[in-house]
């Protein structure tokens, strides 16, 4: 089986953080993002170079947890796709993109914070209980496989 994967942003939170709504109620998360970008000179050092800005958006649970969690200046890493629309200004139409955020959260490798692994307490959709996590228990080990002490579980992390 393959690996899923996405498309990233890496970046920081550079704008104050919005929270509206769309014109069907759905929660919108939105923020402009700076993009650092650096070049690698020959002897081994980097360059930076001018920062790049960006719209980002989520939508739904992912914008109520992105506005409750983000402020100016945060590092963060954002996984989705980029959504490409148009907007019409002064008389002519502008092409514009976003990328919207399926998963987003503080950057790990700049940000220093603690992490609550208990259970979110709100359910998933009105009336519907959210079953407790259970903890995952690494496989057993066999001869083609580590230790079972050394396989680290995902307990918390949602996966």
């Amino acid at each position: 089986m393959t690996i899923p994967t996405q498309m990233s942003l890496p970046g920081f939170i550079a704008t104050t953080p919005e929270l509206t709504h769309t014109q069907t109620g759905t929660e919108r998360f939105y923020a402009r993002v700076g993009v650092e970008h650096y070049r690698k000179e020959a002897d081994g050092t980097y360059t930076q170079l001018e920062t790049s800005f960006h719209s980002l958006v989520a939508f739904s649970k992912t914008a109520l947890h992105a506005y409750e969690q983000f402020r100016v200046g945060d590092s963060v890493v954002a996984s989705g796709y980029i959504n490409e629309y148009e907007v019409e200004r002064h008389g002519h139409v502008e092409m514009r993109e976003e990328f919207v955020a399926r998963r987003l959260g503080h950057d790990t490798a700049r940000t220093r914070y603690e992490v609550d692994r208990s259970p979110r307490t709100e359910p998933e959709a009105p009336g519907v209980e959210v079953p407790q996590q259970q903890p995952r228990v690494a496989p057993a080990a066999t001869a083609a496989s580590p230790s079972a002490s050394s396989v680290p579980t995902a307990h918390g992390m949602g996966i």
